[in-house]
Order: structure tokens, then C-alpha cells, then sequence
């Protein structure tokens, strides 16, 4: 008898995108070529999506979607050269372990491997370093091309036609389907990282939607391998740490209707202390290397965070210096946005309206600038500015949650009116 939970709809989507990176990974050896490896993993999906809910999943889905997959791929060969089809779906899972040995023998390789050897094709030199993260946004965590463009802060056209030069170049330049020597994997590691954190900001800022809800964790153990590839890297600590402390927090994000709750008003008791402490130790033997980086200086500012029993012991003025060498060291509108909530606290909203008030053209459909500028107008009074910048977010929100949340501000703004 099936398991009820094992087929509900939600749960399926969740094992098919969890399982995704092994399997196109396993693909693509097979195959060497990405618009291959990729086809043939939605082929299966398909095919997992019309016979799981009747037949039950399989006890490895990862093996089951590779094994499917290849023969979706080569059936496609047959058809083409005439030869017999691929026998029906009900006979392709009969809810056994067969599926794992036959996936090894066709991949020969583990999942460590596999995995790191797509992130770093993905991020192969030959690429502009925005084709790069972008390809492997797609292919690897399987984004869409309009939650890619959103990290990118670019439109669908731009980004859709950047993965597509991105897989022809690729494919012109006969790229080798192995996993790159010692040097080579040391000067891409750095756009793999960055990858790695987009991954891990689409699951953070999708406010606990199924579909995204485990990107996190998939960041998190992306992470974790590059960690054992890089066992002395300290960007690489310093970004483990980072995804770590942040996601620690998850939990008490929302309450129990789905609304976004603001760090200062979370349960801090809901925060998970086991992830705190690996985090806060990653960052501690980062600093012992003595070679900043972003990654770092960001774990630090969510470390000072995680320290605060309460919001009041929160070291503002610490978090202020961060952010300032953070923008020293990568300047970005965003980081500035954020160190912006620092001087909030120090200096006052006024100082802090005045240091975003410059980003506003770079910042003109990023939801968060408009958030941000609205909380600040509210706390000087200036209820009607707060009102407008308010609705903006509204219109430009990502999720349910963010836009709830400024509901909230709006009704707080009627009630004071």
C-alpha cells in the first residue's frame, strides 16, 4: 500500500528537484553534451510525475530518474535509427533497489564527483563569469530562467539569451567532460562559491514555498563539498558558515500564517543552536587564516546576530564596520542597502535614508530597496513617502510573505493616520 505522503505532489517536486544535481550530472557523463543531460532529466520527471502517484516512488529516486533518463536519451537514438522503443512506464519502477546498481554501472562514478565535475563545466573559464553562475543556476539547481533573472536583477530576454550562448559556447569549444585539474578548479572555485550563495538566497527569499523550500539545503550540502574539496579555504568556511547561521533562523521566519517576521521580533529560542555552533566555528577558524573575504565578513555580521540573546545586545556599530569593509572589498548597491539597516540603528533613520536615496536608479525593481525606504520614512514620520514606497514593494514582491509583510506596514501607517 502507498504511502500517502510519498505521493503527494509537493513531496514528489521536492525529490525530483533534490535529486536533480546528481542526476544531470550523471547524465551529462554519459552523454556530454548539456542539452542532452538536461532533456533527458525532464524526460524523466515526466515519467516520474505520471507513474509515482500510482505505483509509489522508488526506494533511490536519483538512481531511478539516471536510469530513466538514459533510456528516454537513447530511445530517442532508436527511434530515429528505426529500432524497438523504450518498453512501457509501468514496467521502468518495480519499487526495488534494481535501479541503484544499474545507474552506478552507468555513471561509474559517486555523487561527490559527479556533482563537483557539473558545477565546474558549468563554470568553465571559457564563459563570461555572469554565463557562468547562470548556467549553472539552470542546469545544476534547476531555477527557472525567471528566478535567475531576478537574482540578476535583468529582465527573462537578457538572461534566457545569456543561458543560451552560454550552452553554444560551450558546445563550440568542445569543452572536456572531466572534472579539471588542482589549478584549474582553484581559479573557478570562486564563481562555483557564488553560485553555490545564489542557490541558497532563491530557497532563503522564497518564504517557505515547497517548490524552493529546499534550496537551502541543497546550497548547504553544496557547500559542504566544496568544503571537503577545500578543506583549508577560508571563503569556502566563511560561505558554509554564512548559509549555516542564516538558515539556523528559519523556523522562526514565519508565523504560523506565513507572514515574514522581522529578525528583532523572531523567537530566538526557535533558532537552531546546533547549526549556530557549526557556523560560528567555521567562522572562527576562517579569521585563524588571517585572509579576509566576503563571505567572511558576512558570516561575521550574521555571527554578531546569532550571539545577541536579545535584539537590544545586537552589536550595531560592529555590524556598521563590517559592511563598510564589506563594501570596500565587493561594492554593490545591495551591500550598502544593507549596511544602511546598520546606520538605521547607530545614527538614526535619516542618516540611513540619505546613504540609499543614491540607489534608487540601481535599485529601481529590487523589492527590498523599496522595503527598506518605506521603513525608514515611517520612522520620520513622513507617512504619506512611506505609503508610496510601500506599494512599490507591494508590486514588486517575489513571494506571498514579503508582500504580506508590507501590508502590515501599511495598515501600521492607517492606524497611525
Amino acid at each position: 500500500m502507498t504511502t500517502p505522503a510519498l505521493t503527494d505532489p509537493d513531496w514528489i517536486n521536492g525529490t525530483l528537484t533534490a535529486a536533480r544535481p546528481q542526476a544531470v550530472a550523471a547524465l551529462l557523463r554519459y552523454f556530454r553534451d548539456l542539452d542532452t543531460a538536461e532533456e533527458a532529466f525532464q524526460e524523466a520527471c515526466l515519467r516520474a510525475l505520471r507513474t509515482w502517484p500510482a505505483n509509489g516512488p522508488p526506494r533511490d529516486p536519483a538512481a531511478w530518474l539516471i536510469l530513466v533518463g538514459r533510456n528516454a536519451a537513447l530511445d530517442g537514438v532508436r527511434k530515429r535509427a528505426k529500432h524497438d522503443p523504450l518498453p512501457p512506464d509501468d514496467q521502468l519502477s518495480d519499487l526495488d533497489d534494481a535501479e541503484a546498481p544499474l545507474a552506478e554501472r552507468l555513471d561509474n562514478s559517486h555523487y561527490r564527483d559527479d556533482v563537483l565535475r557539473l558545477l565546474f563545466i558549468c563554470c568553465h573559464p571559457e564563459l563570461p563569469a555572469t554565463q557562468q553562475i547562470a548556467l549553472a543556476l539552470r542546469i545544476v539547481s534547476g531555477l527557472t530562467v525567471k528566478e535567475i533573472a531576478r537574482a540578476f536583477l535583468v529582465s527573462e530576454a537578457a538572461m534566457e539569451q545569456r543561458i543560451t550562448r552560454a550552452k553554444g559556447r560551450i558546445a563550440r569549444a568542445d569543452v572536456p567532460f572531466e572534472a579539471p585539474g588542482p589549478v584549474e578548479r582553484a581559479e573557478r572555485l570562486g564563481t562555483v562559491a557564488a553560485m553555490v550563495y545564489l542557490v541558497f538566497n532563491e530557497g532563503y527569499s522564497a518564504g517557505g514555498e515547497p517548490s524552493r523550500a529546499g534550496l537551502c539545503d541543497d546550497a548547504i550540502r553544496l557547500g559542504r563539498l566544496l568544503l571537503r574539496l577545500f578543506p583549508t579555504e577560508p571563503e569556502i568556511m566563511g560561505l558554509v558558515a554564512l548559509m549555516l547561521l542564516q538558515h539556523a533562523r528559519a523556523v522562526a521566519r514565519f508565523d504560523a500564517d506565513g507572514r515574514a517576521i522581522l529578525l528583532d521580533r523572531q523567537d530566538r529560542a526557535k533558532w537552531d543552536r546546533e547549526r549556530i555552533a557549526e557556523g560560528l566555528a567555521l567562522i572562527d577558524k576562517a579569521m585563524r587564516h588571517r585572509r579576509p573575504g566576503a563571505y567572511q565578513i558576512q558570516a561575521a555580521v550574521a555571527g554578531l546576530h546569532a550571539r545577541a540573546a536579545t535584539p537590544e545586545e545586537t552589536d550595531w556599530a560592529q555590524i556598521d564596520a563590517l559592511y563598510a569593509a564589506l563594501e570596500y572589498l565587493q561594492p554593490s548597491p545591495v551591500v550598502t542597502l544593507n549596511r544602511a539597516v546598520a546606520v538605521s540603528k547607530v545614527k538614526g533613520a535619516e542618516a540611513a535614508l540619505a546613504m540609499i536615496e543614491p540607489l534608487a536608479p540601481q535599485l529601481s525593481g529590487y523589492f527590498h530597496f523599496f522595503g527598506a525606504r518605506g521603513a525608514f520614512l515611517l520612522e520620520l514620520g513622513r507617512h504619506q513617502e512611506a505609503r508610496s514606497a510601500f506599494d512599490r514593494a507591494i508590486a514588486l514582491a517575489n513571494t506571498p510573505a514579503e508582500a504580506e509583510h508590507i501590508r502590515a506596514q501599511i495598515d501600521l501607517i492607517q492606524s497611525q493616520a
